[in-house]
């Protein structure tokens, strides 16, 4: 049985999970918060798993005298009134709030936002592109996806730099009395309470005013939903997209075939390659190591283990999405891989709801990097870089580039 949760599971947990899903495919394991939970490794489970009505999503049906005392759920949300959100409940409330929020995700709005989105990904290279040297993900994959969800949220530009440093204090540092999650969460919390009150009085083209137009309407929405679906929105909307760009940026610089070929069929004017590209990038080394927390309602099978009413379950999309038993060569990065049907975003009905915008960051992050600063390369020791530890999320502490400085200071505009 391999480790895991160490350090060297973190750096790459791929072999980990192969073990599992020949093995032990839903294992019971102790996670180092000390609550006990099934791990769900194989893809056909995992499907099951995430679509499974007997699976809640409220944090109220875990056990947690029966199996551990470990908190289950994001740091501070509790503390800071914002469990209603839609990581955290099941239908019919799931359902009313799902559709309120899909309005500022349909393909028409996010099209809109896509010269919103080019405008941010320029600037910020901008920021570092005569310099020959960045670190991609403070300085690139972090600030880009918090800048868009702010002004798609409607946070005033002057605002949005509170916002990036309490978004680093969630990323940086763990839980705990002590710990910056929680502190963030709470300055978030009064912040978003604060802002929806001044919107009342300007309601505009946003998330936050359309979610204010919702409660006025009936909609039966209150300041704490919307203070909460505010939050899970940024929360969920931001490092699930640092971790694309990060991850895939890492992926094609350590893959230079795959890389060129992307890069040869961009400057043809082809972007089918890049669609596909950031499906397998999402499959290969996806944001999203673990989904959300879920919770039996009743004992239910599983992969042929019994689970008991209570049990938490965690379903390890990153082993899924490496299942030989669905992905032919599902080790090797192939780019054009057409057949790619990965739960990165999951599935069913809490199917990630922010995965439009996310792609549309993940492509033009990518398609800008590649084309501005073509020699883009790898500055560090593969072996020396270091994995944020964590239960759901996969993404690097930092990503040293270098490149040559006329190469981005000469390329055209877009």
């Amino acid at each position: 049985m391999p480790d895991l949760f160490t350090w060297e599971f973190a750096a790459d947990p791929y072999p980990a999970y192969a073990w599992l899903r020949e093995h032990a495919p839903v294992y019971r394991a102790e996670l180092p918060s000390g609550v006990s939970a099934w791990l769900v490794t194989r893809y056909d489970d995992a499907r099951q798993a995430l679509a499974d009505t007997r699976l809640s999503k409220n944090p109220s049906a875990h056990s947690e005298r029966a199996h551990g005392k470990g908190k289950v759920g994001i740091p501070g949300e509790r503390g800071a009134n914002l469990m209603t959100h839609l990581l955290s409940i099941d239908p019919p409330d799931h359902t009313r709030l799902r559709r309120l929020v899909a309005r500022a995700f349909t393909p028409r709005r996010v099209a809109a936002f896509a010269p919103r989105v080019q405008e941010l990904t320029d600037d910020l290279i901008d920021g570092f592109a005569a310099r020959g040297s960045a670190d991609l993900i403070h300085e690139f994959a972090f600030p880009l996806p918090i800048y868009a969800i702010c002004d798609l949220l409607g946070v005033p530009a002057e605002d949005q730099d509170d916002f990036r440093d309490w978004a680093g204090m969630m990323l940086r540092h763990g839980g705990g009395p002590r710990g910056g999650v929680g502190r963030a969460v709470k300055k978030m919390r009064g912040y978003l309470a604060d802002l929806i009150h001044r919107k009342r009085d300007d309601l505009g083209d946003d998330l936050i005013s359309g979610l204010i137009r919702a409660s006025d309407h009936g909609e039966h929405l209150t300041e704490n939903e919307a203070a909460a679906m505010a939050f899970i929105l940024l929360f969920a909307g931001f490092e699930t997209t640092v971790n694309l760009i990060g991850n895939g940026t890492y992926t094609l610089l350590r893959r230079p075939e795959e890389r060129h070929r992307l890069q040869a069929a961009l400057a043809a004017g082809d972007t089918a390659l890049l669609e596909t590209g950031v499906e397998e990038l999402l499959r290969y080394d996806g944001p999203v190591e673990l989904a959300t927390w879920r919770f039996a309602t009743e004992p239910l099978t599983l992969g042929g283990q019994r689970v008991a009413a209570g049990d938490p379950v965690l379903v390890v999309l990153a082993a899924a999405d490496r299942d030989p038993a669905k992905f032919d060569r599902p080790d090797v990065l192939d780019l054009s891989r057409s057949d790619n049907n990965h739960l990165g975003y999951g599935h069913g009905i809490h199917y990630c709801l922010g995965a439009p915008l996310a792609r549309l960051e993940g492509r033009t992050a990518l398609a800008t990097l590649l084309r501005r600063l073509p020699d883009l390369r790898l500055d560090a020791d593969p072996a020396e870089l270091r994995w944020r530890g964590g239960l759901i999320m996969r993404g690097l502490r930092t990503l040293p580039v270098a490149f040559t400085p006329e190469a981005a200071s000469e390329s055209e505009p877009p």
